[in-house]
């Protein structure tokens, strides 16, 4: 249970043991006083425990750990909001307890008194130099961290753009969706055209897209107010590779499995987790093979690289981890 109504959340990539079942949560108020927790799982107590946080004046629309798995690098958070922040976690005293610093804050746009919110991020897995914001303003900024430049900007949509994702094992492949209703794949080193995977006959807004972890040919989207999440092929583009009828309220977000190529996860304002097999696809899919039932609406979802038999949904101020 949190203090606060859950929204932004991000498990920790590190497969150490004393790493593992560590997440940050980011909290949804209106006023200026938002807040980022950690929490790890304690064994002698048998619970859930927060073992550091830090400020954070907006809400967080996307948190993300470093694609760290082996500890090679600084313990590093990344955060969007008003700005890219990356924060920098540092192992405190006997008390198992974790101090936090903000070591950047990344501004897009070119005036030092204006920013355009940003929706989302993507923290590139192969160069964990490089992470990708979008914003309202229609634009994708690609930086490099380790320089705090930009490596590129551009405008990727019509109108605003919601989210932003890496394929996986790609340094340069990126997608993006947004408020045209259009799903757009990207190259950096050719950004002067892109490549559109699918338009909205209806101008809907594209919300939410997700990669498929093992396959990078298959991506996931979800439109606004829509109980249908698709599964596109890059190969075949325009035309959704398999539709996912199961919800009876919006879909809010979807997650591939990361051992997986052919499971992946949706949640919804029908309060149920699902969870879909794929590997007979194209053939229809009825219904889905797993299915949990919470007690409000589910607004977040993230699947654990380090412990993947685990997924953590959000509702309310509430954060449940459900063993697959």
């Amino acid at each position: 249970m949190a203090p606060w109504n859950v929204y932004g959340m991000g498990w920790s990539e590190r497969t150490a043991d004393q790493y593992k079942f560590r997440f940050a949560l980011g909290s949804f108020v209106e006023e200026y006083t938002n807040k980022v927790d950690l929490v790890q799982y304690n064994e002698e107590k048998d619970e859930f425990v927060r073992v550091g946080g830090f400020d954070h004046p907006y809400p967080t629309t996307k948190i993300a750990w470093i694609p760290d798995p082996l500890s090679s690098h600084n313990d590093l958070i990344a955060t969007s909001g008003d700005y890219l922040r990356l924060w920098q976690v540092e192992t405190g005293g006997d008390d198992d307890k974790y101090t936090v610093k903000n070591v950047s804050l990344l501004n897009h746009t070119k005036s030092n008194n204006n920013c355009a919110p940003l929706t989302s991020l993507d923290w590139n897995q192969v160069d964990q130099n490089i992470i990708g914001t979008s914003s309202i303003d229609t634009t994708c900024t690609i930086w490099d961290i380790n320089t705090q430049q930009t490596k590129a900007q551009l405008v990727a949509h019509d109108e605003e753009v919601y989210d932003i994702a890496f394929a996986s094992q790609e340094k340069d492949i990126f997608a993006s969706v947004s408020a045209d209703g259009s799903l757009r794949m990207f190259d950096l080193r050719q950004l002067e055209s892109s490549t559109i995977v699918f338009e909205s006959n209806k101008d809907q807004a594209l919300l939410r897209l997700a990669w498929n972890k093992q396959d990078a040919n298959f991506l996931a989207i979800v439109s606004l107010k829509s109980p249908v999440t698709l599964i596109f092929d890059q190969r075949y583009p325009l035309r959704p590779y398999a539709e996912l009828h199961g919800h009876c309220g919006s879909v809010n977000a979807v997650a591939w499995a990361p051992q997986s190529s052919c499971h992946i996860c949706s949640v919804g304002e029908d309060s149920h987790a699902l969870m879909w097999e794929l590997s007979d696809v194209p053939k229809h899919i009825d219904e889905p093979i797993l299915a949990y039932k919470a007690d409000s609406n589910i607004n977040q979802l993230q699947w654990s690289t380090a412990t993947p038999d685990w997924v953590a949904i959000a509702y309310d101020s509430k954060v449940q981890v459900l063993k697959v």
